[in-house]
């Protein structure tokens, strides 16, 4: 326990070298910022355009509700532009040190692999979810402003099912970070990875309960209709077993290479 908390100190110390808990908090309340305001003008900027062929704005056209503009911020903002930021900001998290020798250093002190991959995951997972939910705050409080307001417990819900997303997204970057020792590589199989995990998510639900981006799937939903699914708690439990395969997976490619 000693060990982890003072690898978990040294990667909080790593992190504001680093000026990650300055930009990365930044980045993703200007994503949460983007879409209402950006859902909110669109009509005005395509009128101000002038011109364009194709394009009619009906006036008495409804506004989105605010449920629609938060999933819509889940699905365009975060879970796609949100997901590549993270992967560059995470992708050598394990890789740098295993570049420069740190990791040989600490694994030679009584240090267990459990606790140096541990201390990595959670404290990333920690400011991963902290940016997240400052740039949902700032978009939720954006579209109650702008459209109508979303129960606070519809929104709560919502941001437990893409936590759990957020912790597979972290977690797969990490185990990149294990295998790999180009950082490029890293960012652009997890990237890629990733993204299809998203675009295929909703195609079946034999493939939604085994798809851990299902999670955000149903995130967005919760904001849509309000419901939350009985079988969404399935795939939950199937995530966590994916993610803690990953991290057992580590380990052992950690204990054989002998770092």
């Amino acid at each position: 326990m000693h060990a982890f908390i003072a690898l978990s100190k040294k990667e909080i110390n790593q992190m504001t070298r680093e000026y990650k808990i300055v930009w990365l908090p930044i980045v993703f309340i200007l994503l949460g910022l983007t879409q209402p305001i950006m859902m909110y003008y669109l009509p005005v900027i395509l009128q101000s355009a002038g011109g364009v062929e194709g394009i009619m704005i009906d006036p008495n056209m409804a506004k989105p509700e605010g449920g629609e503009v938060l999933a819509s911020t889940l699905n365009s903002q975060f879970d796609q532009l949100g997901i590549i930021i993270l992967a560059v900001a995470t992708m050598s998290i394990i890789q740098g040190e295993k570049a420069n020798g740190m990791m040989a250093f600490i694994l030679t002190r009584p240090v267990s692999i459990s606790s140096y991959l541990n201390s990595k995951i959670i404290i990333h997972y920690i400011l991963a979810v902290i940016c997240m939910a400052l740039g949902y705050a700032v978009s939720y409080g954006y579209s109650a402003y702008l459209f109508t307001t979303v129960p606070m417990t519809q929104a709560m819900w919502a941001l437990v099912f893409y936590c759990v997303w957020l912790l597979f997204v972290i977690t797969f970057v990490a185990m990149m970070s294990t295998f790999f020792t180009s950082p490029a590589f890293i960012a652009l199989i997890s990237i890629v990875v990733l993204l299809i995990s998203r675009f295929t998510a909703g195609l079946h639900p034999f493939l939604d309960v085994m798809n851990p981006a299902s999670n955000s799937l149903y995130a967005t939903n919760i904001l849509m209709t309000g419901e939350v699914g009985t079988w969404y708690g399935i795939n939950v439990i199937v995530t966590l077993l994916l993610v803690l395969l990953m991290i057992m997976t580590m380990q052992s490619f950690i204990a054989k290479k002998k770092f």
